[in-house]
């Protein structure tokens, strides 16, 4: 099968190219970064997934599937680049999907989506309301993104959409959301509040991620691996300094002494869990991760 993947130069990005690969596919990379030592097996296309050049790769390659990764979470890019990676690439990519007739299409997107309050469900399922919207803004442009892609369910009646909801990603690359938040020296928490946090490790993010494809999979999943985890336990087995703040005080000490900078609202994900049931996914697939939370947190920590 021929599979275009947006954001292939990101670290999950290669480690899904380089699992297609290993299965007998024809990989076309599309991302507006380089990826210099990419293998001679992944055919690269440096162009934004917004502009001509990037429809250019549809009109001539023709691919049968396509996985779209080219999202951003990071908050340091500005709100204006975000909306218009997230929710217009997004918008440019289904659009190129139903032009040159793709048979399936994969959305990667976050189990953010669900947001963290102190009232939501413990585990979220895919017929939960996107909380984040209101709980913290800088990731409504992600909802937006997540939102689309499930409008092509109906929308290209003949195309197989798959929405993924997938929770952090741990592991030696020390790429991600929660790798960013715990990288550093210290690692601010809110004290009195030690919610679960949920992970899988990368190789199975992109196993994960190849499987849906292969099951030809239709419809919103949730996507997880082992079972969820205290803050202070992950903070402790991956040896990082829990530095407990009052929470008046918790956005004053961020980028100070060693800590992450953080936006606001991020402070409800350091209080309360984000945390999916992703049984349907497991029984349209049968995916059982390769690694528990004990090695993927090793991963990380052994990566220093």
């Amino acid at each position: 099968m021929k599979v275009l993947l947006t954001g292939v130069a990101g670290k999950l990005g290669r480690l899904v190219a380089l699992e297609l690969v290993a299965q007998g596919h024809d990989v076309l990379g599309v991302d507006r970064r380089p990826w210099p030592d990419a293998p001679d097996s992944v055919r690269m296309f440096n162009a934004d997934i917004r502009k001509r050049p990037a429809e250019d790769v549809f009109r001539t390659e023709r691919p049968d599937a396509v996985i779209h990764m080219a999202t951003v979470s990071h908050v340091s890019a500005s709100d204006a680049e975000r909306y218009r990676i997230n929710l217009k690439g997004t918008q440019a990519i289904f659009k190129h999907c139903s032009r040159y007739d793709v048979k399936q299409a994969v959305f990667v997107g976050r189990h953010t989506y669900y947001g963290a309050a102190p009232d939501a469900p413990l585990y979220h399922s895919e017929r939960d309301p996107p909380l984040a919207v209101s709980t913290f803004p800088a990731l409504s442009d992600m909802v937006a993104a997540d939102l689309y892609a499930g409008s092509a369910l109906w929308e290209i009646p003949t195309m197989s959409t798959a929405v993924l909801r997938v929770c952090y990603t741990l592991g030696p690359s020390k790429t991600g959301t929660l790798a960013q938040y715990i990288r550093g020296p210290r690692v601010p928490t809110v004290l009195g509040f030690d919610p679960l946090f949920q992970f899988m490790h990368e190789v199975d993010a992109a196993r994960a991620i190849c499987s849906a494809l292969h099951n030809r999979l239709r419809g919103i999943f949730n996507v997880a691996g082992p079972q969820p985890v205290p803050l202070s336990l992950l903070l402790r087995v991956t040896e990082r300094k829990n530095t407990a703040l009052l929470e008046p005080f918790f956005y004053a000490m961020l980028g100070r002494l060693g800590m992450p900078k953080l936006p606001k609202g991020s402070i409800n994900h350091v209080k309360y869990p984000v945390v999916v049931d992703a049984a349907n996914f497991l029984d349209a697939t049968g995916f059982v991760p390769e690694y528990d939370e004990v090695r993927t947190m090793q991963a990380f920590r052994w990566s220093d």
